[in-house]
């Protein structure tokens, strides 16, 4: 596992006791709050990974909004660091009849319970601003990927030049922790990560509604020779 590169990105200090305990509260209100301003990144990412040929596996499923927009035909995993979280995604999947979701589990990520290689997809929606190690979860997230299988992020990624990224330098500064994100968060976390990966492309990379605010990429992991694996976590689902 890779160590923390973020510091010298100026990053602020984020703990997985941080993103847990305030997800947990922004649990009861989250999809109230979030689910109009991210449904458009939701729906993009959603529609990509359903291409994959094989697993997917959703990291930060949060309380799953957008596993109803996975196709049907998906089987599709699910992991959140946040216990409250889960149990929402989990009752979404029970009242929707989800049966392409195969189970949900609690998990951080940059320690994930599935082998090597045995996911044709890994997506991300808004969660590596949550990452307190953003690197090591891309690293972690590349193990568990198959040779030819793309992840897909969408992210908020601050620009130079935006008047708001002053106001995002404040909040990393003095809310981050009780919000449980980084406001602020430069495209070189990604952008070095895969230039630093001979087995990894960037294929894609663009801002989405609403009003640019954030940034969909889809990376993939350059084929190379080797059976595929079927993704069997290490412990039972929390929720399936």
């Amino acid at each position: 596992m890779s160590q923390a590169r973020h510091s010298s990105l100026d990053l602020e200090p984020l703990e997985n006791c941080d993103v847990e305990a305030a997800y947990a509260r922004w649990a009861p209100v989250y999809d109230f709050v979030f689910t109009a301003v991210f449904r458009p990144g939701r729906r993009a990412l959603a529609a990509a990974a359903s291409k994959a040929d094989g697993p997917i596996l959703d990291i930060g499923v949060g309380t799953g909004l957008e596993l109803p927009m996975f196709e049907p035909h998906t089987e599709v995993y699910g992991v959140d660091l946040c216990e409250a979280m889960l149990r929402r995604a989990a009752e979404r999947v029970q009242r929707n009849e989800l049966n392409h979701v195969a189970g949900l589990y609690k998990m951080d990520a940059t320690r994930l319970g599935f082998a090597d290689a045995c996911f044709a997809c890994v997506c991300a929606p808004f969660v590596l601003t949550v990452a307190p190690e953003p690197e090591a979860m891309l690293d972690e997230i590349a193990r568990v990927l198959r040779p030819g299988g793309e992840i897909i992020l969408v992210n908020h990624v601050s620009r130079n030049g935006d008047p708001f990224a002053i106001f995002e330098h404040w909040l990393d500064r003095h809310v981050a922790p009780k919000l449980g994100w980084r406001p602020q968060f430069p495209w070189a976390v990604i952008g070095d990560w895969v230039d630093q990966r001979p087995d990894m492309q960037l294929v894609e990379r663009r801002l989405l509604a609403p009003f640019n605010l954030f940034t969909f990429v889809r990376i993939k992991r350059l084929p190379t020779m080797g059976a595929e694996q079927v993704p069997e976590a290490r412990a039972e689902p929390e929720y399936a």
